[in-house]
Protein backbone atom coordinates (compact mmCIF):
# COMPACT_ATOMS: atom_id res chain seq x y z
CA UNK A 1 0.00 0.00 0.00
CA UNK A 2 1.40 3.34 -1.02
CA UNK A 3 1.33 5.92 1.84
CA UNK A 4 3.04 8.74 -0.15
CA UNK A 5 0.99 11.92 -0.48
CA UNK A 6 0.10 12.90 -3.99
CA UNK A 7 2.33 15.67 -5.33
CA UNK A 8 0.40 18.72 -6.54
CA UNK A 9 1.08 19.81 -10.09
CA UNK A 10 1.14 23.15 -11.94
CA UNK A 11 0.47 26.41 -10.01
CA UNK A 12 -0.58 24.48 -6.93
CA UNK A 13 2.79 22.65 -6.94
CA UNK A 14 4.77 25.89 -7.17
CA UNK A 15 2.75 27.43 -4.33
CA UNK A 16 3.33 24.40 -2.13
CA UNK A 17 7.11 24.52 -2.75
CA UNK A 18 7.20 28.23 -1.92
CA UNK A 19 5.27 27.71 1.31
CA UNK A 20 7.56 24.84 2.30
CA UNK A 21 10.66 26.95 1.60
CA UNK A 22 9.31 29.86 3.64
CA UNK A 23 8.52 27.54 6.53
CA UNK A 24 12.03 26.08 6.40
CA UNK A 25 13.65 29.53 6.47
CA UNK A 26 11.49 30.61 9.39
CA UNK A 27 12.47 27.47 11.26
CA UNK A 28 16.17 28.05 10.67
CA UNK A 29 15.91 31.71 11.69
CA UNK A 30 14.15 30.77 14.91
CA UNK A 31 16.76 28.12 15.65
CA UNK A 32 19.58 30.64 15.16
CA UNK A 33 17.86 33.15 17.43
CA UNK A 34 17.46 30.51 20.11
CA UNK A 35 21.19 29.65 20.12
CA UNK A 36 23.38 31.46 22.71
CA UNK A 37 25.84 34.06 21.37
CA UNK A 38 29.10 32.38 20.51
CA UNK A 39 32.43 33.66 21.86
CA UNK A 40 34.68 35.84 19.71
CA UNK A 41 37.00 33.62 17.68
CA UNK A 42 40.48 33.23 19.17
CA UNK A 43 42.80 36.13 18.27
CA UNK A 44 45.09 35.01 15.48
CA UNK A 45 48.01 37.09 16.76
CA UNK A 46 50.99 37.09 16.94
CA UNK A 47 52.09 35.17 13.86
CA UNK A 48 55.69 36.44 13.83
CA UNK A 49 58.32 37.90 16.21
CA UNK A 50 57.46 41.05 18.18
CA UNK A 51 59.98 43.90 18.27
CA UNK A 52 60.43 45.80 21.53
CA UNK A 53 62.08 49.20 20.99
CA UNK A 54 64.20 50.61 23.82
CA UNK A 55 65.16 54.27 23.58
CA UNK A 56 68.48 53.80 25.38
CA UNK A 57 71.70 51.90 24.87
CA UNK A 58 72.27 48.33 26.03
CA UNK A 59 73.27 47.99 29.68
CA UNK A 60 71.13 50.81 31.11
CA UNK A 61 68.18 50.26 33.44
CA UNK A 62 65.56 50.50 30.68
CA UNK A 63 67.42 47.95 28.59
CA UNK A 64 68.01 45.58 31.51
CA UNK A 65 64.35 45.59 32.52
CA UNK A 66 63.15 45.29 28.91
CA UNK A 67 65.28 42.19 28.34
CA UNK A 68 63.96 40.50 31.47
CA UNK A 69 60.36 41.28 30.54
CA UNK A 70 60.93 40.38 26.89
CA UNK A 71 61.90 36.81 27.75
CA UNK A 72 58.71 36.27 29.76
CA UNK A 73 56.52 38.01 27.18
CA UNK A 74 57.92 35.65 24.56
CA UNK A 75 56.82 32.69 26.67
CA UNK A 76 53.32 34.14 27.03
CA UNK A 77 52.89 35.09 23.35
CA UNK A 78 54.52 32.04 21.80
CA UNK A 79 56.73 34.18 19.56
CA UNK A 80 60.24 35.63 20.00
CA UNK A 81 60.40 39.15 21.47
CA UNK A 82 63.50 40.94 20.18
CA UNK A 83 65.05 44.05 21.75
CA UNK A 84 65.87 46.94 19.42
CA UNK A 85 67.98 49.71 21.01
CA UNK A 86 67.23 53.02 19.25
CA UNK A 87 69.30 55.60 21.14
CA UNK A 88 69.32 59.37 20.99
CA UNK A 89 67.67 62.54 22.36
CA UNK A 90 66.70 60.92 25.67
CA UNK A 91 64.71 58.15 23.97
CA UNK A 92 62.96 60.51 21.53
CA UNK A 93 64.57 58.74 18.56
CA UNK A 94 63.10 55.40 19.59
CA UNK A 95 59.73 56.88 20.54
CA UNK A 96 59.38 58.65 17.19
CA UNK A 97 60.26 55.47 15.29
CA UNK A 98 57.57 53.49 17.09
CA UNK A 99 54.96 56.25 16.75
CA UNK A 100 55.29 55.94 12.95
CA UNK A 101 55.39 52.12 12.89
CA UNK A 102 52.44 50.07 11.57
CA UNK A 103 49.82 49.72 14.35
CA UNK A 104 49.71 45.93 14.15
CA UNK A 105 51.16 44.97 17.52
CA UNK A 106 54.48 43.79 16.13
CA UNK A 107 56.39 46.96 17.11
CA UNK A 108 56.14 48.02 20.75
CA UNK A 109 57.87 50.68 22.83
CA UNK A 110 59.26 50.71 26.36
CA UNK A 111 57.59 53.96 27.39
CA UNK A 112 59.28 55.62 30.36
CA UNK A 113 58.87 58.58 32.66
CA UNK A 114 61.38 60.37 30.40
CA UNK A 115 58.74 60.63 27.69
CA UNK A 116 56.51 62.60 30.06
CA UNK A 117 59.43 64.92 30.84
CA UNK A 118 60.30 65.36 27.16
CA UNK A 119 56.78 66.69 26.54
CA UNK A 120 57.81 70.00 28.12
CA UNK A 121 61.62 69.89 27.98
CA UNK A 122 61.90 69.70 24.18
CA UNK A 123 60.33 72.58 22.22
CA UNK A 124 59.63 70.30 19.25
CA UNK A 125 59.14 66.55 19.14
CA UNK A 126 58.60 64.30 16.13
CA UNK A 127 55.76 62.58 18.00
CA UNK A 128 53.04 63.33 20.54
CA UNK A 129 53.71 61.51 23.86
CA UNK A 130 49.95 61.14 24.46
CA UNK A 131 48.18 61.00 21.10
CA UNK A 132 50.67 58.74 19.28
CA UNK A 133 50.70 55.85 21.77
CA UNK A 134 48.28 53.30 23.17
CA UNK A 135 49.28 52.39 26.76
CA UNK A 136 49.44 48.65 27.42
CA UNK A 137 50.50 48.60 31.07
CA UNK A 138 53.16 49.64 33.56
CA UNK A 139 56.12 47.33 34.19
CA UNK A 140 58.01 48.60 37.25
CA UNK A 141 59.37 51.61 39.13
CA UNK A 142 62.88 52.23 40.46
CA UNK A 143 64.73 54.86 42.52
CA UNK A 144 67.80 56.77 41.41
CA UNK A 145 71.02 56.80 43.39
CA UNK A 146 73.61 59.59 43.61
CA UNK A 147 76.98 58.00 42.86
CA UNK A 148 80.46 59.47 42.57
CA UNK A 149 83.84 58.32 41.36
CA UNK A 150 85.43 56.60 44.39
CA UNK A 151 88.71 58.49 43.87
CA UNK A 152 86.97 61.69 44.96
CA UNK A 153 87.03 62.68 48.67
CA UNK A 154 83.23 62.37 48.83
CA UNK A 155 81.46 59.93 51.15
CA UNK A 156 78.27 61.83 51.96
CA UNK A 157 75.96 64.54 50.66
CA UNK A 158 77.72 67.01 52.96
CA UNK A 159 81.05 66.06 51.36
CA UNK A 160 79.50 66.45 47.91
CA UNK A 161 78.26 69.96 48.71
CA UNK A 162 81.61 70.95 50.24
CA UNK A 163 83.53 69.65 47.21
CA UNK A 164 81.27 71.55 44.80
CA UNK A 165 81.68 74.80 46.73
CA UNK A 166 85.45 74.52 47.10
CA UNK A 167 86.08 73.90 43.39
CA UNK A 168 85.75 76.97 41.18
CA UNK A 169 84.35 74.84 38.36
CA UNK A 170 81.84 73.17 40.66
CA UNK A 171 81.10 69.51 39.97
CA UNK A 172 79.89 67.62 36.90
CA UNK A 173 76.95 65.22 36.85
CA UNK A 174 76.36 62.85 33.95
CA UNK A 175 73.02 61.59 32.68
CA UNK A 176 71.60 59.14 30.16
CA UNK A 177 70.26 62.12 28.20
CA UNK A 178 68.51 65.44 28.67
CA UNK A 179 65.08 64.92 30.14
CA UNK A 180 65.71 61.62 31.90
CA UNK A 181 64.98 61.40 35.62
CA UNK A 182 68.74 60.97 35.93
CA UNK A 183 69.05 64.49 34.50
CA UNK A 184 66.06 66.01 36.33
CA UNK A 185 67.12 64.55 39.69
CA UNK A 186 70.32 66.54 39.28
CA UNK A 187 68.44 69.66 38.23
CA UNK A 188 66.12 69.46 41.26
CA UNK A 189 69.14 68.96 43.53
CA UNK A 190 70.94 71.88 41.84
CA UNK A 191 67.89 74.12 42.30
CA UNK A 192 67.49 73.25 45.98
CA UNK A 193 71.19 73.19 46.91
CA UNK A 194 72.20 76.24 44.82
CA UNK A 195 75.43 74.44 43.95
CA UNK A 196 77.42 74.93 40.75
CA UNK A 197 76.54 71.65 38.96
CA UNK A 198 77.33 71.09 35.29
CA UNK A 199 75.13 68.63 33.39
CA UNK A 200 76.89 66.29 30.93
CA UNK A 201 74.36 64.30 28.83
CA UNK A 202 75.16 60.94 27.18
CA UNK A 203 73.32 58.62 24.79
CA UNK A 204 72.30 56.22 27.53
CA UNK A 205 73.26 55.26 31.06
CA UNK A 206 75.96 52.72 30.16
CA UNK A 207 78.35 55.15 28.39
CA UNK A 208 77.77 57.73 31.14
CA UNK A 209 78.74 55.21 33.83
CA UNK A 210 81.77 54.17 31.80
CA UNK A 211 83.05 57.76 31.80
CA UNK A 212 82.16 58.18 35.48
CA UNK A 213 84.24 55.14 36.38
CA UNK A 214 87.02 56.44 34.14
CA UNK A 215 87.02 59.86 35.82
CA UNK A 216 85.84 61.91 32.83
CA UNK A 217 82.82 63.03 34.89
CA UNK A 218 82.45 63.17 38.65
CA UNK A 219 78.93 62.18 39.66
CA UNK A 220 75.55 60.89 38.45
CA UNK A 221 71.99 60.34 39.71
CA UNK A 222 71.78 56.97 38.00
CA UNK A 223 68.92 54.47 37.92
CA UNK A 224 69.73 51.89 40.60
CA UNK A 225 69.61 48.75 38.37
CA UNK A 226 72.49 49.95 36.19
CA UNK A 227 74.49 51.48 39.06
CA UNK A 228 74.11 48.65 41.59
CA UNK A 229 76.67 46.18 40.14
CA UNK A 230 79.31 48.93 40.03
CA UNK A 231 78.50 50.01 43.60
CA UNK A 232 78.81 46.43 44.84
CA UNK A 233 82.13 46.03 42.99
CA UNK A 234 83.54 49.28 44.43
CA UNK A 235 83.81 51.01 41.05
CA UNK A 236 81.29 53.65 42.18
CA UNK A 237 80.44 55.06 45.59
CA UNK A 238 76.78 55.61 46.51
CA UNK A 239 76.08 58.57 48.79
CA UNK A 240 72.28 59.02 48.63
CA UNK A 241 69.11 57.53 47.16
CA UNK A 242 66.15 59.45 45.68
CA UNK A 243 63.34 57.27 47.08
CA UNK A 244 61.32 58.17 50.17
CA UNK A 245 62.77 55.19 52.09
CA UNK A 246 66.13 53.47 52.04
CA UNK A 247 66.58 50.48 49.77
CA UNK A 248 66.99 47.00 51.27
CA UNK A 249 69.70 46.47 48.64
CA UNK A 250 71.71 49.45 49.97
CA UNK A 251 70.54 49.80 53.57
CA UNK A 252 73.58 51.86 54.58
CA UNK A 253 72.90 54.55 51.95
CA UNK A 254 70.68 57.39 53.25
CA UNK A 255 67.89 59.05 51.30
CA UNK A 256 68.29 62.62 50.09
CA UNK A 257 65.36 63.47 52.35
CA UNK A 258 67.48 62.26 55.30
CA UNK A 259 70.48 64.19 54.00
CA UNK A 260 69.04 67.67 54.34
CA UNK A 261 66.47 67.72 51.52
CA UNK A 262 63.08 66.87 53.03
CA UNK A 263 60.44 65.79 50.54
CA UNK A 264 63.01 64.97 47.84
CA UNK A 265 61.65 61.94 45.98
CA UNK A 266 62.11 60.81 42.38
CA UNK A 267 61.07 57.38 41.10
CA UNK A 268 61.58 56.32 37.51
CA UNK A 269 58.98 54.04 35.90
CA UNK A 270 58.70 51.91 32.79
CA UNK A 271 55.71 50.75 30.79
CA UNK A 272 54.73 49.10 27.53
CA UNK A 273 53.02 51.01 24.71
CA UNK A 274 51.99 50.48 21.08
CA UNK A 275 51.37 52.89 18.19
CA UNK A 276 47.95 54.51 18.21
CA UNK A 277 45.51 52.53 16.09
CA UNK A 278 46.67 49.13 17.29
CA UNK A 279 43.56 46.89 17.47
CA UNK A 280 41.93 46.66 20.89
CA UNK A 281 42.05 42.82 21.00
CA UNK A 282 45.82 42.94 20.44
CA UNK A 283 46.25 45.54 23.20
CA UNK A 284 44.17 43.41 25.56
CA UNK A 285 46.20 40.31 24.74
CA UNK A 286 49.42 42.21 25.40
CA UNK A 287 48.16 43.56 28.73
CA UNK A 288 47.18 40.05 29.82
CA UNK A 289 50.57 38.66 28.72
CA UNK A 290 52.44 41.46 30.53
CA UNK A 291 50.52 40.98 33.78
CA UNK A 292 51.00 37.21 33.65
CA UNK A 293 54.72 37.77 33.10
CA UNK A 294 54.93 40.18 36.05
CA UNK A 295 53.15 37.63 38.24
CA UNK A 296 55.86 35.03 37.71
CA UNK A 297 58.01 34.62 40.85
CA UNK A 298 61.22 34.38 38.80
CA UNK A 299 60.65 37.74 37.10
CA UNK A 300 59.49 39.43 40.30
CA UNK A 301 62.62 38.24 42.09
CA UNK A 302 64.86 39.39 39.23
CA UNK A 303 63.23 42.82 39.22
CA UNK A 304 63.53 43.13 42.98
CA UNK A 305 67.23 42.24 42.74
CA UNK A 306 67.54 45.32 40.52
CA UNK A 307 65.63 47.46 43.08
CA UNK A 308 62.63 47.54 40.76
CA UNK A 309 59.07 47.26 42.10
CA UNK A 310 56.69 45.42 39.70
CA UNK A 311 53.60 47.45 38.73
CA UNK A 312 51.02 45.12 37.14
CA UNK A 313 47.74 46.79 36.21
CA UNK A 314 45.56 48.18 33.45
CA UNK A 315 46.14 50.36 30.43
CA UNK A 316 43.93 53.01 32.05
CA UNK A 317 46.24 53.19 35.07
CA UNK A 318 49.24 53.76 32.82
CA UNK A 319 47.33 56.45 30.90
CA UNK A 320 46.58 58.23 34.17
CA UNK A 321 50.24 58.01 35.24
CA UNK A 322 51.34 59.57 31.94
CA UNK A 323 48.88 62.47 32.29
CA UNK A 324 49.80 63.25 35.91
CA UNK A 325 53.55 63.06 35.27
CA UNK A 326 53.39 65.35 32.23
CA UNK A 327 51.80 67.96 34.53
CA UNK A 328 54.30 67.36 37.35
CA UNK A 329 57.43 67.54 35.21
CA UNK A 330 56.21 70.57 33.27
CA UNK A 331 56.26 72.44 36.59
CA UNK A 332 59.71 71.09 37.50
CA UNK A 333 61.22 71.97 34.10
CA UNK A 334 59.84 75.50 34.33
CA UNK A 335 60.98 76.04 37.93
CA UNK A 336 64.48 74.58 37.43
CA UNK A 337 65.13 76.17 34.04
CA UNK A 338 66.30 72.80 32.71
CA UNK A 339 66.99 72.68 29.00
CA UNK A 340 67.59 69.96 26.41
CA UNK A 341 71.36 70.00 25.86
Amino acid sequence: MNHDLPCPRGPKRRLAIALLAQAALSSLSGLAAAQPATATPALNWPLKPVRLVVGYSAGGATDLIARQVGVRLSEQLGQPVTIDNRTGANSNVGAEAVSHAPPDGYTLYVYTIANTINASLYPRLGYDPVKDFEPIGLIASIPNVLVVNPDLPIKSVDDYQRYARENKDGITFASSGSGSTIHLSGEIFKMRSRLNLLHVPYRGSAPAISDLIGGQVQSMFDNMPSALPHIKAGRLRAIAITSAQRSVLLPEVPTLAESGYPGFEVQSWFGLAAPTGTPAPVLERLNQALNKALAQPELRQRLQEMAATPLPGTAAQMRQTIASDIKRWREVVKASGAKAD
